[in-house]
C-alpha cells in the first residue's frame, strides 16, 4: 500500500482559503446576523493571517 504526501499548506494558505470560504457562503445568504457573523469570522482569519505573517517576517516592524 502506497500513501501519496499531500502538500501542506501553510497557516496563512488555510486562513486565507477559510476566509475566501466563509465570503462565498456568507454572500448566498440573505442579510442578516448569520451573514455577518459570517463576513465577521472572515475578516478574523484574514486578520490573523495577517499577523502571523508580520510575526514571521524578519526584522519585524509594526504594521502600519
Amino acid at each position: 500500500m502506497t500513501r501519496t504526501k499531500k502538500a501542506k499548506l501553510t497557516l496563512i494558505d488555510r486562513l486565507m482559503l477559510e476566509a475566501n470560504r466563509l465570503k462565498d457562503e456568507a454572500h448566498k445568504l440573505p442579510h442578516g446576523p448569520l451573514r455577518d457573523a459570517l463576513i465577521r469570522k472572515a475578516r478574523q482569519s484574514e486578520t490573523a493571517a495577517h499577523i502571523d505573517q508580520w510575526l514571521s517576517s524578519p526584522g519585524r516592524q509594526a504594521p502600519v
